[in-house]
């Protein structure tokens, strides 16, 4: 990975480039003292894939510097600042930001957001190369539906590589999952997800009427509710199983330290692989699950890996 560094601040710029080459992230391949020397012809010479940003600086700021490469730079961006103002940082990430990190500069927190950044990059690389190949094998990259047009991505490509990272693809509720992740997808585009996630029991009727039919039942569409709801909660089960399995065999292992806590509380991931290391019964198991998180993960995970 090749970065740049914008920071005013010389000790912070050597500070950044020693954590990031000392922990064998990359390399440094370019430093500006103000936002005002930065714009995407620069960064696109250099090669650049992560630009880290100071948000304050004396002639042209983070944020407006970030608005001015308005698209024209398709690396990953994280701002650096101690101002922790809700407003600043909500703007930041209305720009496009992928992290906001505080000063004074904690070397493994950098550290933990840099190898997130990379590991999120490589999965749309992958994303990408496995569109290619269905692309040139003529096979729809949707499920079951024609290939979109790039301007008009399906979410069920990235939520669907989603799910066969963690081991469900193909099961039984992953259906259903990818079907809710295009129903969040609407309510984002509506701007309706401002106002927050709508109720699990809204979701679930929304997929249930796509699969029976507008002019259903309500009997028959509560039905499906149900069944929808038992299928999902066995398919989430399976992922937890499978990543608690990936954390016994290899506590280090890059799935399980990347989506194991993000996507269920890591103290039922604690107890699903106590309870594979005693064996015991399924029954007997008393692992919760929290269904909302888990979808809400899920879709947020995909929207990232769109770009």
């Amino acid at each position: 990975m090749r970065f740049f560094i914008a920071d005013d601040d010389a000790a912070i710029r050597s500070m950044l480039t020693h954590i990031i080459e000392e922990a064998d992230l990359g390399e440094v391949a370019g430093e500006a003292i103000d936002g005002m020397y930065v714009d995407s012809h620069l960064l696109a010479a250099k090669d650049i894939d992560i630009l880290l940003i100071d948000l304050l600086m004396p002639l042209r700021d983070g944020i407006e510097t970030v608005r001015l490469l308005n698209g024209g730079f398709r690396g990953k961006i994280i701002m650096i600042s101690q101002v922790e103002s809700k407003d600043m940082v909500g703007s930041a990430y209305a720009l496009g930001i992928e992290y906001y990190v505080t000063k004074p500069i904690n070397r493994l927190e950098v550290i933990g957001v840099l190898q997130k950044v990379i590991e999120r990059m490589k999965l749309q690389n992958s994303i990408q190369e496995i569109q290619r190949s269905l692309a040139g094998l003529g096979i729809p990259s949707g499920l079951g539906a024609a290939a979109p047009p790039p301007e008009a991505k399906s979410i069920q490509t990235p939520g669907s590589f989603l799910l066969a990272e963690l081991g469900m693809l193909g099961e039984a509720g992953c259906k259903d999952l990818l079907d809710m992740l295009e129903v969040l997808d609407a309510h984002h585009k509506q701007e309706a997800l401002e106002q927050g996630f709508p109720p699990l029991q809204l979701l679930f009727e929304q997929i249930a009427r796509k699969k029976l039919g507008q002019a259903a039942a309500p009997d028959s569409v509560k039905k499906e509710c149900k069944a929808a709801e038992q299928r999902i909660r066995r398919v989430i089960l399976q992922a937890l199983n499978h990543l608690a399995s990936l954390g016994l065999t290899d506590y280090s292992n890059v799935k399980f330290e990347n989506y194991a806590s993000k996507f269920f509380d890591f103290t039922e991931v604690r107890k699903k692989m106590l309870e594979l290391e005693s064996h015991l019964a399924p029954k007997q198991s008393q692992v919760r699950l929290n269904l909302k998180k888990f979808i809400q993960v899920l879709y947020w995970e995909a929207k990232q890996l769109m770009g």
